[in-house]
């Protein structure tokens, strides 16, 4: 992700119209870094506000001496939407026929023609008509946009996002045809989210500012319940919080902070090939679910240790409770998880207890608990130390 921003947009009185192969997203890695500047306003359905805003900062931009254009931007016959174009300069469409009908599509050779400093593109996850161009998906006009130096901004709504499109499906009973790879709205520098509560977006579709008022009972009763839009406005929310906290994360491990930032908890639980492992790992992630966390199991080995076999396991494990599992070699164990635990702002560590003889101890300064604690307590992280699991002896940290 790129030195990303993310804010929330209130849209009260506004008015807006409604896993790709690794190797595409290689193919364009850098394109956006590199080119022009991405922007996404992101919403939980049609109507919260999207395109209005986006063509507000097209005209605040056009204000402040920038030149822009829109490439493409869907009004859905909605007034306020309609109204906002004035003063705007448009590119014409592409007209196709497709199946005995004229549709219009955005004209990606006359945008690149055109070359604006920015280009408002609205409904990132659209399908293009066959015929069209040169590309299946809108958003990949917008990639060869962004790599010809064209700044871009852009919506889309948080259930066309691959990730998320199968669970709304089973949430709202409606098939999400149209969906656009994580990664394409994760190379934005900027993300906001145009939020609008369950009620004030229902209201706004009464009043005939969403859909035709003839479609209305129809997606109230629908897509638009009231429990479906909570669900939809929490993915986003959720969405948003997860690129703020990769953000913020990013930041301080380039400025490495004495302190941890509490700003959410993030569990992590050390783990060796030894018995009782198993049972660190699920105390682990029964923490990190009460703490609505996620979970990383940190493995670390040491050059002259035997493979026990069992590590495999433990990966199968940490995968079936939704964990991360992370491999790092050092002959110095506690530095290994304290060093992680920093790094990663880690708020919570879960480990056992020492096998090291007290005699070990005695000679090598303590135990490699003794030290996690200490190094942890200094920067403000918890440590657990669980005394068994699985029934066994407790799984310990690597002696040294």
């Amino acid at each position: 992700m790129t030195e990303q921003t993310a804010g929330v947009i209130a849209s009260a009185g506004t008015d807006e119209g409604v896993s790709e192969a690794a190797a595409a997203e290689a193919d364009v890695t850098g394109v956006v870094e590199e080119a022009g500047h991405f922007r996404v306003y992101l919403g939980a359905a049609a109507g919260v506000g999207k395109t209005y805003a986006m063509l507000s900062e097209g005209h605040r931009r056009l204000g402040r001496g920038a030149d822009v254009a829109i490439g493409f931007v869907e009004c859905h016959g909605r007034r306020l939407t309609e109204e906002l174009i004035d003063g705007l300069e448009v590119v014409p469409r592409k007209v196709v026929e497709y199946r005995g009908s004229r549709l219009e599509e955005m004209d990606l050779e006359a945008v690149l023609n055109r070359r604006p400093k920015i280009a408002l593109i609205d409904e990132l996850a659209h399908t293009n008509a066959p015929g069209s161009g040169p590309h299946e998906k809108r958003w990949q006009d917008v990639m060869d946009i962004l790599a010809a130096g064209i700044n871009v901004i852009t919506t889309v709504n948080v259930q066309h996002l691959e990730s998320i499109a199968g669970e709304v499906e089973h949430m709202t009973g409606a098939r999400v045809r149209e969906r656009v790879p994580d990664w394409v709205v994760r190379k934005a520098d900027q993300i906001e989210l145009v939020d609008s509560s369950p009620e004030q977006l229902r209201r706004r579709m009464l009043h005939g500012n969403v859909y035709p008022k003839e479609r209305v009972p129809q997606a109230l009763n629908h897509f638009f319940r009231t429990d479906n839009l909570i669900a939809l406005r929490e993915l986003a929310l959720r969405f948003l919080a997860d690129e703020t906290d990769e953000e913020l994360l990013e930041n301080l491990r380039r400025h490495e902070p004495k302190t941890v930032w509490e700003t959410c908890e993030r569990i992590m639980v050390a783990v060796t090939d030894g018995p009782g492992s198993k049972g660190l790992v699920r105390r682990a992630a029964r923490i990190s679910a009460r703490s609505k966390a996620e979970l990383d199991v940190v493995h670390v080995t040491m050059s002259d240790a035997p493979d026990r076999g069992s590590i495999g396991r433990l990966q199968e494990l940490t995968a079936d409770v939704g964990g991360r599992w992370h491999q790092i070699e050092d002959d110095d164990p506690a530095r290994a998880i304290a060093g992680f635990a920093r790094e990663h702002q880690i708020t919570q560590i879960v480990i056992g207890p020492s096998r090291r003889s007290r005699w070990q101890q005695l000679v090598s300064g303590g135990s490699n608990v003794t030290r996690i604690l200490k190094e942890a307590g200094s920067v403000g992280i918890d440590v657990h130390v669980i005394a068994r699991g699985d029934g066994q002896p407790g799984a310990a940290v690597p002696p040294c």
